[in-house]
């Protein structure tokens, strides 16, 4: 632990860990391990989100190598989460405010009664095997996030659903069986947790042959050389960095603090654009008492940033 601590400020990427993790396991305890796992988390300097839910726990937090360290090896040493696995990235700011461990009704909301994970699932498929399966003429590809992830990245060919939430997802799929006939189903998210649960809704509903990326997209632009990648554009990630590239390398993309979408440098550069206020997708939707709301929230952000301090709407 010391040696990653020592190394973590000449690490590609930035000076600080960030780690996406999610288990499916049966953890009827979830609610007594709130306050424990906060203040693990605290005691390390590790910021983030972590969902706790009888079916497991799901998120992604930053910090130093070691307090990263620290906290995987707590919550592997808990029974349920032995076998926990988790995906590294790095950045070049903390991308996260604070640190919460929430209770959930699910760890990823889908809504959806008895679906379980640990019951049945697809078959996973390794980023370097991604591309030949995707590839085959008898595979459909179908992306699983929402339609503001999806508006900046996607693999090449690939279904996508236009979901507002993950709610959505299996009334999508109900209204669109006609478009899903083809002998393989290949499904893909940002870290693989959606993709657990959009599986085993697939092969509770009749679909035999449903495959999903491991590791999700994270994994595959960490293992998949760029010069050999299907992947299009960026992946929205959903912490302060908004997205990665290849090599997950910082992307170009920033946040619309009042729609929460994600902008290109050109989206930027748009005459409608004003920091904190107003963008080219919310500028039609957004009245003027909006906008000034957002105006006076952002002059906060921007005096507090001055006492060299953060705040919170920020």
């Amino acid at each position: 632990m010391t040696d990653m601590h020592a190394t973590s400020q000449h690490q590609p990427g930035g000076p600080f860990l960030v780690a996406a993790l999610y288990h499916f396991a049966r953890f009827p305890s979830f609610e007594a391990f709130r306050e424990p796992l906060q203040h693990i988390c605290d005691e390390n300097g590790v910021k983030g989100t972590l969902l706790l839910a009888h079916e497991g726990i799901n998120g992604t937090i930053a910090g130093t190598d070691a307090g990263i360290a620290a906290v995987l090896t707590y919550l592997r040493a808990q029974p349920e989460f032995s076998a926990l696995e988790h995906k590294e990235s790095r950045a070049s700011r903390m991308p996260f405010l604070r640190m919460k461990v929430r209770l959930k009704k699910e760890i990823v909301t889908m809504g959806v009664e008895d679906i379980d994970p640990n019951q049945i699932v697809g078959t996973y498929v390794a980023p370097q095997d991604w591309n030949a399966l995707i590839s085959d003429p008898d595979t459909i590809v179908i992306d699983t996030r929402n339609d503001y992830e999806t508006a900046i990245g996607v693999f090449k060919g690939a279904l996508d659903p236009q979901t507002k939430t993950f709610r959505e997802f299996p009334d999508w799929v109900r209204q669109n069986e006609d478009k899903l006939q083809k002998p393989k189903i290949a499904m893909y998210c940002t870290g693989g947790i959606r993709c657990e649960k959009a599986t085993a809704f697939m092969k509770e509903n009749g679909f035999d042959e449903v495959y999903h990326l491991k590791g999700g997209i994270l994994k595959y632009l960490e293992e998949v050389p760029q010069e050999e990648s299907l992947w299009e554009g960026a992946c929205f990630v959903f912490d302060d960095r908004v997205s990665v590239t290849h090599g997950l390398q910082e992307g170009e993309h920033s946040l619309c603090h009042a729609c929460r979408q994600p902008l290109t440098p050109e989206d930027i550069a748009s005459p409608v654009h004003e920091h904190g206020v107003t963008c080219v997708h919310c500028h039609d939707t957004r009245t003027d008492e909006d906008r000034n709301r957002y105006r006076q929230r952002q002059r906060q952000i921007e005096l507090a940033r001055s006492r060299g301090q953060r705040h919170l709407g920020s």
